[in-house]
């Protein structure tokens, strides 16, 4: 089980800022090329500017908003469901586990278990994060833009949504991934670490949520090269 009383090894690929097309063909290397025989993975990453849109979104039919005229072809489709997420001042990790280590849990459940590192991540921070579900106040919705919706495992601090997770499922593995917005560097909707006071560069960003998945679960870190996975 995914949980932190067995010591467990994972591969850690990290990678410098790719584009939206490139964050995604390795996401989906990485899914579509896993075996639950070889060591789960957990991937951190930057993006240059752009956007990536949900697997049920018709980009065509939004081609022509405002917030997205800008960005030519600098996008990609997700292989998760949710809404448009601009990219460029965000960090963001990947998740590829097998089935096993969520075993007896429903999606809600392991959502809520795989969470628990992003929980801890904006604790060392100094915040106190919450799970949408958990605010009474808070209408659930959705949006053709995933800072403008709530879904039940969004996270929030003191009433503003700092970051979003989609799953994927296979028979054999569990893909999961979510983004968080570092400062204001880049064009984003909803709010950043910088909006709520902290000053942190991606580079530590990255080492403090590689840090907080270890701790929260028991990790050690088998480092890869991500040109492995794209071979794949």
């Amino acid at each position: 089980m995914l949980s932190s009383t067995t010591k467990k090894t994972f591969a850690l690929y990290t990678s410098p800022k790719l584009s939206a097309k490139d964050n995604m063909h390795m996401d989906k290397a990485l899914f579509d090329g896993f075996k639950p025989s070889e060591l789960p993975i957990f991937r951190v990453y930057a993006w240059e500017a752009s956007f990536t849109y949900g697997i049920s979104q018709n980009i065509e039919s939004l081609k022509n908003d405002a917030h997205l005229v800008s960005y030519d072809d600098k996008h990609a489709q997700r292989m998760t469901g949710g809404g448009i997420l601009f990219h460029g001042n965000d960090i963001s990790y990947s998740l590829v586990i097998p089935t096993s280590l969520v075993k007896g849990l429903s999606v809600k459940e392991s959502y809520e278990l795989i969470c628990g590192f992003l929980m801890e991540f904006y604790k060392g921070l100094g915040l106190h994060p919450v799970y949408a579900k958990d605010l009474e106040e808070l209408n659930l919705s959705k949006s053709h833009y995933c800072q403008e919706g709530y879904e039940p495992y969004d996270i929030l601090v003191g009433g503003k949504k700092i970051g979003g997770n989609a799953q994927r499922r296979s028979k054999e593995a569990i893909f999961q991934h979510g983004s968080i917005s570092i400062d204001n560097s880049a064009y984003s909707m909803g709010h950043s670490l910088e909006d709520l006071g902290v000053k942190i560069s991606f580079n530590k960003a990255r080492e403090l949520l590689a840090e907080s998945f270890a701790k929260t679960f028991n990790v050690i870190y088998e480092e890869k090269n991500e040109d492995i996975a794209y071979a794949s």
